[in-house]
């Protein structure tokens, strides 16, 4: 799968870890930084290249790590054709793509370790949309608010 990736000073360290791991495991992974550890740079601007990656269509997936990965989230969300979630537990990653077609998840590196986030992202990597009527008419839904902005 191609999958984006990229982090913040704050989750740095995680997207490190998660990279090879994920590349090992046999997907494509483009990492958008951040390359090099620095407490001044702000994790929007490594959410939002993420986001343009999949909106571009250059990756299925996106993974965005930041302290909290609430900015994360938040930023995102504000890319047309995104749906990123932010998840802490397995049921929400995979639910998330599941039910309302999630193309991007975002781990907060300062509330969950290196394993729990490798078990997140598998179930969120192996989920799949349901393409049932009453998870399309609400995707259809979120479709049109954005639409109408």
């Amino acid at each position: 799968m191609q999958i984006a990736i990229g982090a913040d000073h704050a989750g740095f360290a995680l997207k490190e870890q998660l990279k090879p791991w994920l590349e090992a495991a046999g997907h494509q992974v483009n990492d958008l930084g951040a390359h090099d550890l620095d407490p001044e740079d702000d994790y929007p601007d490594f959410a939002v290249a993420v986001a343009r990656f999949i909106q571009a269509g250059d990756a299925e997936r996106g993974i965005i790590c930041c302290g909290s990965g609430v900015g994360a989230s938040i930023t995102a969300n504000k890319v047309p054709g995104v749906r990123a979630g932010l998840c802490h537990d397995t049921y929400s990653a995979h639910q998330g793509v599941e039910h309302d077609d999630m193309n991007a998840i975002c781990l907060g590196a300062r509330i969950i370790g290196l394993d729990l986030s490798k078990e997140i992202v598998t179930a969120f990597l192996g989920a799949n949309f349901i393409p049932e009527p009453r998870f399309q008419r609400r995707l259809g839904k979120l479709n049109q608010v954005e639409a109408e902005g």
